[in-house]
């Protein structure tokens, strides 16, 4: 499995989010009505699981799981 691949299994998880509403390019905010609270807690279980720090506003003012994926990348 791919680091992108293990970040939009981490999002699905985290979010409750079935695999097949997850696409590259969804707004987690618009599409599927995630809140930020739940996007807090995504970037908690990005720390666990893959050693990845991000700072809040980084992962709150992503939107999709694309751009949570390149973020994550960019930072490994």
């Amino acid at each position: 499995m791919s680091l992108k691949e293990d970040i939009f299994e981490l999002i699905s998880q985290t979010l409750d989010v079935d695999k097949n509403e997850l696409k590259e390019d969804i707004s987690l905010y618009d599409s599927i009505g995630v809140d930020s609270t739940e996007m807090v807690e995504l970037r908690v279980v990005i720390k666990k699981k893959l050693g990845v720090e991000l700072e809040q506003g980084e992962v709150t003012n992503k939107h999709t799981p694309n751009q949570i994926a390149e973020m994550v990348e960019s930072k490994k």
